[in-house]
């Protein structure tokens, strides 16, 4: 009996220490639960999912931008208003929310407001800033008063700005202070398509807006010296000017570049945005450049200089980002070896990188007033003698 308990100890015993039986679906008949297939699968799904999505999104993103690339060219190519729209920038108008009938709210207390029109359907903004002298006679002046100021015994300043902005911007105003303060009345003008000046920008156009201010300063200022300033893309419609005067034997007194550049194409190629462009894009020239002169914007500074028989002086920082300094030089040595400036005095004046005067700041030198002094003071003489 004893023998018989024991035995059946034992084995129930071992029964319970015996794993459970499988059934026909290999699964557990108790309660013990193995976690299943799809719990892990879904784990380890949960990381590679996120990194595959995350991979999915960058690739679409390269793809993107890649088409975006390739877009822009064939864009630019097929239309070249872009392109113009690049070189003029006339759509950028800064400072905003300025009223460019109201110079004195930029400071410019001694200056007149007008509007010529140079052609039907175009009508141009123009600013007139006395001579600091004059100051305190302008005030409460009319148009009137000011056109007959310029027959004062005061040199005249014709300023052509660059892309960009308006008459009124912070830099342009800058300068008219300082000139006005060496004695010049200053006129400066908005092109047709900047600022509040209405018609289409164009090379043609611009430069014949400039064409009928000056005509229109020399109606008015008798004997008067004449002189052009020319900033950036302003020296191109500088020296399309002076080259057509020159060809209709009315020079002016003399011809101040800053910042200039060789061409427009050249200028273009040299851009600090274009630089990465040129060296990674094949086909730079065909895609970007010919769609400007396709545009006919040629802006030959370095053609235009054999043509012009009167004074020059170039301006340029060592630093200037936007027009590199060897544009500037280059077009000096061309002018210096033309025939057409034999009898003309032609002057290059550089800023040292360590003044930190770049493409618009010439003006704060201090050493400005006596290079102007001393340049068209020659040129004064040259002129009445």
């Amino acid at each position: 009996m004893r023998k018989r308990n024991e035995s059946v100890t034992v084995e129930h015993e071992r029964a319970a220490a015996a794993p459970a039986p499988l059934d026909k679906g290999c699964s557990l008949r108790h309660s013990l639960r193995l976690p299943a297939a799809t719990d892990v699968d879904a784990g380890m799904k949960r990381p590679l999912g996120r990194r595959y999505g995350l991979w999915f999104r960058l690739r679409k993103l390269i793809i993107w931008l890649l088409g975006v690339y390739i877009a822009i060219p064939f864009l630019v190519k097929l239309c070249p208003a872009i392109q113009a729209k690049l070189v003029f920038l006339n759509f950028v108008r800064v400072p905003y929310f300025i009223d460019l009938k109201r110079p004195q709210d930029q400071g410019l207390n001694h200056t007149c407001n007008y509007y010529l029109q140079p052609e039907e359907d175009v009508t141009i903004g123009v600013w007139h800033t006395v001579p600091a002298a004059l100051w305190k006679n302008a005030r409460g002046k009319d148009q009137l008063w000011f056109e007959d100021a310029l027959g004062s015994s005061h040199p005249v300043i014709l300023y052509l700005h660059g892309n960009a902005g308006t008459r009124g911007g912070d830099h342009r105003v800058e300068l008219y202070k300082v000139l006005s303060s060496l004695g010049y009345h200053v006129v400066t003008f908005d092109y047709r398509g900047w600022g509040d000046s209405i018609g289409s920008p164009s090379e043609r156009g611009m430069t014949y807006d400039a064409l009928h201010v000056f005509d229109w300063i020399k109606a008015r200022s008798g004997d008067n010296p004449v002189y052009i300033w020319g900033h950036s893309l302003g020296t191109g419609v500088a020296t399309n000017l002076v080259r057509r005067l020159c060809e209709r034997e009315t020079p002016p007194d003399a011809l101040i570049l800053e910042s200039p550049f060789t061409n427009i194409r050249e200028e273009a190629r040299s851009h600090p945005f274009s630089v990465a462009s040129t060296q990674y894009f094949p086909g730079f020239d065909w895609f970007f450049l010919d769609p400007i002169t396709t545009s006919g914007i040629k802006f030959a500074n370095d053609e235009n200089v054999k043509y012009i028989s009167c004074s020059l002086l170039i301006l340029h920082a060592e630093d200037d980002p936007v027009v590199p300094f060897h544009l500037g030089k280059k077009l000096y040595n061309i002018a210096a070896t033309s025939r057409s400036f034999r009898d003309y005095k032609v002057q290059f004046v550089p800023f040292h990188t360590d003044l930190g005067y770049r493409h618009k700041y010439i003006y704060r030198s201090p050493e400005l007033p006596r290079i102007l002094r001393e340049f068209l003071g020659k040129s004064e003489h040259e002129h009445h003698h």
